[in-house]
């Protein structure tokens, strides 16, 4: 049985790759090792050790490798500090093919390890674009990888413009949206989400029914300085039109603690709003439903554009995070420094309720497509994959 190490650098890299796992174990055709390291390692973004558990995964080993500081010079030292140490953990687990996900800092690490170790790398959602440092560690994984899984059919397109050859790249969508289809699926319980909520976060009551906003803004460093400046306004502006709000913690990207100290002083200096929830993490599943039924996504997360043009969510995106990515029309970006147009497209998309379910990201069956590739593959060669 062909034994492949899924590595899980953050939540965004488990919900990534969740619909794959849970195919993998019920066909029983891949020996699945999990790898935790980085920020997925840490508590306080999310407990994934207890969630992969409780999801019925086996974590064959974790790294504590994330350096913490949420600044630029933390993020090259954590990517460091991962390449010391996971070649050791190849050497235990033997796997004969490595899986890694998207565009994160710790990726990079994987991708360097695996490639000069010989091993096999699968490399899910390369090929997209998106303005910012995040973008430049996709392509660089692209040229480390072996078999690529791109999302939609431009990053496809665009892998191969890379020289990557044809019989290597297969467009199979991606396996997030997987976890989409299933979900919405689901009939809403209404009294399940709104208990859920109120035990899980900090801040007043409210009922989900009567629409809320919800907020999903992560750091970009290539734009530091605006960091404070972006998310004081999106609470501000959210106050002064007192919408229901749910706000979600940021993820481990340098200034990270400059968004958490911004939250934390807004929910201290306003105790008596009524309308406002504060939430570290949320199980994918919760958080797709949440997508479902906000009036709004306000932020930078890729959700809004990969979940969010399959489902019809209302978004808008801020700066340049997500600004080359394919979007939806669900989607109105502006300008960090934009105030004014903040408040004004915020106000447009809650009044908008709805878009069209697009596909740009897949169908919801990314990770039957991802097995049926990888059942094919001759592993002889550990430097060129053939078929």
């Amino acid at each position: 049985m062909k034994k492949i190490c899924i590595m899980i650098g953050s939540r965004a890299n488990y919900s990534s790759i969740k619909s794959f796992l849970e195919n993998c174990k019920k066909n029983k055709i891949f020996e699945i090792q999990i790898v935790l390291f980085s920020s997925a390692s840490l508590h306080r973004f999310g407990n994934l050790e207890a969630l992969i558990k409780r999801d019925g995964f086996r974590i064959n080993h974790i790294l504590e490798s994330h350096i913490e500081g949420e600044n630029l010079s933390t993020m090259v030292r954590s990517t460091a500090l991962s390449m010391l140490h996971i070649p050791e953990i190849f050497k235990k687990l033997k796997p004969h093919m490595v899986l890694t996900i998207g565009d994160r800092y710790e990726t990079l690490a994987t991708s360097i390890s695996a490639a000069y170790m010989n091993i096999p790398l699968i490399h899910t959602m390369g090929g997209e674009v998106t303005g910012t440092i995040d973008e430049k560690i996709r392509h660089a994984t692209t040229k480390l990888a072996d078999i690529h899984f791109p999302a939609s059919m431009d990053a496809k397109k665009r892998i191969i413009k890379l020289g990557e050859e044809k019989n290597r790249v297969f467009m199979v969508g991606c396996p997030r949206i997987d976890l989409v289809r299933k979900v919405l699926k689901k009939k809403i319980n209404y009294k399940y989400l709104n208990k859920f909520i109120d035990n899980y976060g900090v801040g007043n009551t409210f009922d989900l029914k009567k629409g809320f906003c919800l907020v999903s803004y992560h750091p970009v460093t290539t734009e530091y300085s605006f960091l404070d400046f972006n998310i004081k306004n999106i609470l501000n502006i959210l106050s002064k039109l007192k919408l229901n709000s749910i706000i979600l913690w940021p993820n481990s990207d340098a200034g990270a603690d400059k968004i958490s100290a911004d939250i934390r002083k807004f929910r201290e200096k306003n105790k008596n709003l009524k309308n406002f929830k504060f939430i570290i993490n949320l199980p994918v599943e919760i958080y797709i439903h949440l997508m479902n039924l906000t009036q709004c996504l306000i932020g930078n997360s890729s959700s809004g554009i990969r979940e969010g043009s399959y489902i019809g969510t209302p978004v808008v995106d801020i700066g340049n995070r997500q600004k080359d990515r394919e979007k939806g029309n669900n989607v109105i970006n502006v300008k960090s420094n934009d105030i004014q147009a903040l408040e004004k497209a915020i106000k447009f998309q809650i009044n908008k309720k709805r878009y069209n379910s697009l596909n740009i990201y897949g169908d919801g069956h990314s990770s039957n497509k991802i097995i049926k590739v990888l059942k094919k593959i001759n592993l002889k060669s550990h430097k060129r994959i053939t078929y």
